[in-house]
């Protein structure tokens, strides 16, 4: 009868770990994440900055619930290669780091205009407004970091927390504000009832379609799996990223209300940034899921692209 559980040899891989064992043994039915555990645990060590991969051909080991050590092909004797990733942050910290930037950059500027523009002219309603869509927007995308999203992974580097905030600091934090907020935007004037409403119309529906879609996607993944399912509801029949959609609507609404060149700017960006996003996801659920899913001819706006 065969050992149920099986001895891996561990080579280390990179900058040293001290304490790196040369051995463990782990069940083979066991999920591979125990790999992983038993890694760190026996090198005292965090198991987020831990790398695993197959001394036989550098594949990645996966370190998941759903995997068993059997799966993964790892046989009694095989060999691991174990890095160490460097310091890590968890990817729900840097979503609300990120998202932080705007909540605190536009009231500044908003509330700061005598200091920065050396004007006494309060706000227009223009101003006041999308000075209220943005801290909406990204207020909700705050709640959803805390209580909606699921991440497939737990952490990234942490030097990358400030590659990835500079998107949201620099260009839809510093960038926006100065210019809706300025004594010369268009905003500072008159405003035509039909876009506003228009605009606010769009926000509305964007933000809450984006949000549905969002639950939607957190309830296709079992808390602490890396499982996925083929997502299915409001939208996911039209295009292969409707959260996309309907952030591509939000945003459109914001730039309609501020009526500022760079929030159109912002916009094309981001939607640019998005769709090569949706490109890959829906290349993803074609090689995972097969024939099961149904293929979809645009990524984020139907009959657009």
């Amino acid at each position: 009868m065969a050992s149920t559980t099986i001895s891996l040899v561990v080579r280390p891989r990179g900058r040293p770990i001290k304490n790196l064992p040369e051995s463990i043994t782990v069940g083979r039915e066991e999920p591979s994440a125990q790999i992983f555990q038993r890694i760190a645990d026996a090198a005292k060590f965090p198991v987020n900055r831990l790398r695993v991969t197959k001394g036989s051909d550098g594949s990645a080991v996966p370190s998941s619930r759903d995997v068993t050590v059997h799966q993964t092909g790892l046989r009694d004797r095989s060999a691991v290669d174990v890095k160490d990733l460097g310091p890590q942050i968890a990817w729900r910290t840097v979503f609300i780091v990120e998202y932080l930037g705007p909540l605190l950059i536009h009231p500044l500027v908003y509330y700061g205009r005598p200091l920065i523009y050396g004007t006494s002219a309060p706000p227009s309603r223009l101003q006041t407004l999308s000075l209220i869509l943005v801290t909406l927007h990204f207020l909700k995308r705050e709640y959803e970091t805390l209580f909606v999203h699921r991440f497939s992974l737990a952490t990234m580097p942490a030097m990358n927390i400030f590659k990835n905030s500079g998107h949201y600091w620099i260009f839809s934090g510093i960038n926006l504000a100065y210019w809706i907020y300025a004594p010369t935007a268009p905003t500072a004037g008159p405003s035509n009832p039909l876009i506003t409403y228009g605009g606010l119309a769009l926000f509305a529906i964007g933000e809450i379609g984006n949000l549905i879609t969002h639950i939607e996607l957190k309830n296709l993944r079992r808390p602490g799996s890396t499982e996925r399912g083929i997502p299915r509801g409001l939208g996911f029949d039209l295009v292969t990223c409707p959260n996309y959609m309907f952030e591509t609507m939000a945003w459109i609404g914001i730039w309609l209300v501020s009526w500022s060149l760079s929030t159109g700017l912002f916009v094309v960006i981001a939607v640019g940034q998005m769709a090569v996003w949706a490109q890959k996801k829906e290349r993803r659920y074609r090689k995972e899921f097969g024939d099961k899913y149904k293929r979809k001819r645009f990524a984020i706006l139907p009959g657009i692209y």
